[in-house]
């Protein structure tokens, strides 16, 4: 049995998480990334921890997984949200408890600080299968609708 190594990742996995980004995107939400403007945000990501963090499922010395935590100041709780963007799991890996480790290790993380007072993450409404895997984990359905205006993927 491969085992899954959870860790952050480094400049190195950046075409990788790039190819990751961009698949989910046009799997979950039909949508055609421009490749050099990810390029670009990956970097910055990489490159500044303050902005936030990817973290990595590795199989074998292949990234099987992969997801980025951000950040959100809560007055109400005066602590930080972590909010779980961009996961992707390689198909072939689907159902093999990729996401299931990465989330773990990212909770785990998140109960080691005080300053952390919980996850979020927004899934597209579509996405059931994705939603399942969400909830069997011990997330729920909020409340709240999540608004936007976006001036880069109109």
């Amino acid at each position: 049995m491969t085992a899954t190594i959870v860790r952050p990742a480094k400049a190195a996995d950046q075409h990788a998480i790039v190819a990751g980004n961009l698949a989910m995107a046009l799997e979950t939400e039909q949508k055609k990334l421009d490749e050099a403007t990810v390029n670009a945000g990956v970097a910055a990501l990489l490159a500044d921890p303050a902005r936030g963090l990817y973290y990595v499922a590795e199989e074998d010395g292949h990234l099987v997984g992969q997801l980025a935590l951000t950040w959100e100041w809560s007055d109400w709780r005066n602590g930080t949200f972590w909010w779980i963007q961009s996961v992707y799991v390689a198909p072939d890996r689907r159902g093999a408890g990729i996401f299931k480790a990465l989330y773990q290790y990212v909770l785990n993380e998140a109960r080691r600080r005080d300053s952390v007072c919980g996850l979020r993450l927004y899934v597209d409404k579509a996405n059931s299968n994705a939603t399942m895997v969400y909830r069997r984990l011990g997330m729920a359905v909020t409340h709240y609708d999540l608004l936007e205006v976006d001036f880069t993927l109109e």
